[in-house]
C-alpha cells in the first residue's frame, strides 16, 4: 500500500472479528518495530505478543480495551536502557515511535488495531511478570475488523494544518 493510503486509512478499530492474525504477519509488524528509530539507536523496548487463550485471560484483567482482537502486543519502555541526562529519558518516545511503526505496519497488511493507553499497569505488571525497570506504554489490539465494528467516531475530524503549522 502506499504510505499515503496507509496513514489516511488507519482507523482505530474498536471490535475485531474471531480470524486471526497469520504469524507472517505479525512478524513483519513486529519487524517494523524494530527497525523503528529511536535515541542513540538504544532501541529500549521490549514487546509481549499475547495470542494464547491465557495470556488473553491475564490481559483481560487490566484493560477493556482489547475489543475481543486475539493477538495482543504490550510495548514497554526500558527505563534502564534509554537515554537519559537530567530530567529526561527517552523510554516513553522510544516505545512511542515503535509503536507508530507497528501500527503503520499493520495497517499497511491489512490487519486493524487500536492504540490503547487505558489499561491498569500494576496488574499487567504482575500478570505478565514485567520486570520494574520495563514501563508498559501502549497496549495495542490486532486483528480483522468485524463487520459489526461501528466507524471510528473521531477519525475524520482534524484540525486545520493553520492551526496546527506556523511558519517562522
Amino acid at each position: 500500500m502506499e504510505f499515503e493510503k496507509v496513514i489516511r486509512e488507519r482507523k482505530a478499530t474498536r471490535l475485531f472479528s474471531s480470524k486471526p492474525v497469520e504469524d507472517e504477519k505479525i512478524e513483519k509488524i513486529l519487524e517494523a518495530g524494530r527497525l523503528a528509530p529511536t535515541a542513540k539507536n538504544l532501541q529500549p523496548v521490549k514487546i509481549y505478543v499475547v495470542r494464547s487463550e491465557e495470556g488473553i485471560k491475564k490481559l483481560d484483567k487490566a484493560t477493556h480495551g482489547r475489543f475481543g482482537a486475539g493477538t495482543v502486543l504490550i510495548i514497554c519502555g526500558d527505563k534502564e536502557k534509554a537515554y537519559s541526562r537530567e530530567n529526561y529519558s527517552s523510554y516513553e518516545m522510544d516505545a512511542s515511535i515503535v509503536s507508530t511503526h507497528m501500527i503503520l505496519e499493520a495497517t499497511n497488511l491489512g490487519v486493524d488495531n487500536i492504540w490503547i493507553g487505558l489499561f491498569h499497569e500494576d496488574i499487567l505488571r504482575e500478570e505478565f511478570n514485567i520486570p520494574d525497570n520495563l514501563i508498559p506504554l501502549v497496549v495495542m489490539p490486532l486483528g480483522y475488523k468485524s463487520k459489526l465494528c461501528p466507524p471510528s467516531p473521531f477519525h475524520n475530524i482534524r484540525k486545520k494544518i493553520s492551526e496546527l503549522v506556523e511558519y517562522k
